[in-house]
């Protein structure tokens, strides 16, 4: 059964809940252990460094860095799992992986952390493949990523000292990358009945006017 618009975007909040709370579970264990786990982040062009590309996302400096990363991640995990679902997974480990490596190869000699990465390279993708896709609904997506996450553009470079600009740059040209090389199908909604799995030609009120030959016939109604 075709599901809603409405049920498709319930359904898919919970991978990007199952991501945020990852996070948050991490900074509580830092906390309440009061331990840090930086050297798990990405430190570039060290072999210890590369666990960072799966791990460095889920690590947090502070509780302001943790909030600031909660609800764009949250938004753009469920914006790709409504559009692209049947390859959302792909298009995000494809993009937590580049992300990742790109940062080992261009960062500075530090250990970079957050999931900041991973928003660039959502935020990216679903920009540039909803233009590429010329599709109204993908479209109308970018315009609302953009309109609330288009000033992230300046912290791609340099300007605010103690931040991973890199980490924002290697997620921004991933997403990018990902848009323009790899294949993948929005799911499309399917709004004419005859469209759905479901339906059956000889139980549709038009088509019974028609027989074999497509020739028009009258039903008399019953009295």
């Amino acid at each position: 059964m075709q599901k809603s618009f409405k049920q498709r975007i319930f359904e898919s909040v919970r991978p990007g809940l199952i991501f945020i709370s990852l996070m948050w579970l991490v900074f509580f264990v830092e906390f309440v252990f009061q331990s840090r786990f930086n050297d798990f982040g990405i430190l570039p062009r060290t072999w210890e460094g590369l666990r960072g590309v799966l791990f460095s996302p889920f690590l947090h400096g502070d509780l302001n860095h943790l909030w600031s990363n909660t609800i764009p991640a949250l938004c753009l995990i469920t914006g790709l799992r409504v559009f692209y679902r049947k390859d959302a997974l792909h298009i995000f480990i494809y993009g937590l992986i580049l992300t990742g490596i790109c940062t080992w190869l261009i960062g500075r000699n530090s250990y970079h952390i957050g999931a900041s990465g991973i928003i660039y390279m959502l935020a990216s993708f679903l920009i540039f493949k909803g233009l590429f896709m010329r599709r109204f609904k993908l479209v109308a997506l970018s315009l609302v990523v953009i309109f609330f996450y288009g000033s992230m553009v300046w912290y791609v470079l340099p300007i605010r000292v103690g931040m991973s600009w890199e980490g924002h740059l290697s997620g921004f040209i991933s997403g990018l990358l990902i848009a323009s090389l790899i294949n993948v199908k929005a799911d499309s909604d399917l709004i004419y009945s005859w469209q759905k799995p479901q339906y059956k030609e000889e139980e549709d009120p038009f088509m019974k006017h028609f027989d074999e030959s497509g020739n028009f016939i009258e039903i008399k109604e019953e009295e």
